[in-house]
């Protein structure tokens, strides 16, 4: 059964190629929650509010956040770990 509120990690794909070289769905974490190992295209990612959140899918745990306002892409780690970068506005 598929779930219409979230999609895979590979949504991702598209604001976090304006930051790295690398595609970084294929990258793997270990999450803290759960011990889980998977790469970043496995994480359920929610995208229909101001930000995509991205969860792990053993234990649904906030692995990462990304949300673009203006000008600026924010990538969330949590645990007051942010990452602010400059981006072109309306890309």
């Amino acid at each position: 059964m598929t779930n219409p509120g979230f999609h895979d990690g590979n949504a991702l794909a598209g604001p976090l190629s304006e930051i790295f070289a690398l595609d970084v769905t294929t990258a793997r974490r270990r999450c803290p929650g759960c011990g889980r190992e998977a790469t970043v295209a496995a994480l359920r990612v929610y995208d229909s509010g101001p930000a995509a959140v991205a969860r792990c899918p053993g234990c649904e745990q906030v692995a990462l956040r990304v949300a673009r306002h203006g000008g600026t892409l924010w990538l969330d780690f949590g645990n007051g770990g942010a990452l602010r970068f400059r981006v072109a506005d309306g890309v």
